[in-house]
């Protein structure tokens, strides 16, 4: 089972770290669904703390429908993460109609080559999840970040178990949304999933939040050892 925590900074990767996480995926202002880091906290998670190191490229909040000039930002911030050593890049395009942008997704997926692409949760917003799990399969991305078009994984989970069986070994179901310690096993007996993502966040005195070491740790004893919980 591989695990990989969303980390909306340097110190939430070192908490992560500390707890026993190796796979990250880092973003920043995650409470609008994330945007680019910056270029400084990516390298300090690549080379100071040794992570595998996923990236969310994606220049604002908002849809995923984004002009040339946030395409071109976009493309720039890939060539700089490969340049850092990140093992992974995590993108989303869609249409106005909800379908998947396939001309953008292939551009994207070529030019973070040899990394493997993620499709992020833009893929919820989808209007039909199987022709676009087919679209985003052909377009070469590795796998697909997904609650099962629900708010939250406990609510996808028939769509999720339904996703990993129409995947194959085709690409990689990446479930995540709303998993915690408590509700891990449940989520992988129930779909089948090979892969978790889950932000273990806490609140800080300081009035944000940051991922708390306890329920990394947590998360990962149970989603490898834990009982299911029914």
């Amino acid at each position: 089972m591989n695990i990989e925590i969303c980390c909306n900074s340097v110190q939430s990767a070192a908490n992560a770290k500390a707890a026993g996480a190796t796979r990250i995926e880092l973003c920043q202002d995650l409470e609008n669904g994330g945007t680019t880091p910056s270029l400084a906290a990516i390298r300090q998670c690549v080379e100071k703390l040794g992570l595998d190191v996923f990236v969310l490229i994606r220049p604002r909040s908002g849809d995923f429908c984004y002009n040339e000039i946030e395409t071109e930002t976009m493309a720039q911030d890939v060539e700089v993460c490969k340049q850092l050593g990140v093992k992974g890049i995590v993108v989303g395009f869609l249409r106005k109609d909800g379908t998947i942008d396939t001309a953008l997704t292939r551009r994207f997926v070529q030019l973070a080559a040899p990394l493997p692409v993620t499709f992020h949760r833009a893929f919820d917003r989808c209007a039909d999840w199987q022709r676009a799990l087919e679209e985003v399969i052909g377009c070469g991305c590795a796998r697909i970040l997904t609650s099962g078009c629900q708010p939250t994984t406990m609510e996808g989970l028939d769509t999720l178990r339904r996703m990993v069986e129409m995947a194959g070994d085709r690409i990689t179901i990446l479930a995540g949304g709303g998993i915690t310690p408590d509700n891990v096993r449940h989520i992988i007996a129930a779909t089948g999933v090979k892969e978790v993502h889950g932000s273990c966040k806490r609140s800080t005195p300081g009035g944000y939040n940051e991922t708390d070491p306890a329920q990394v740790k947590s998360l990962l004893v149970n989603a490898q050892y834990g009982i299911v919980v029914s």
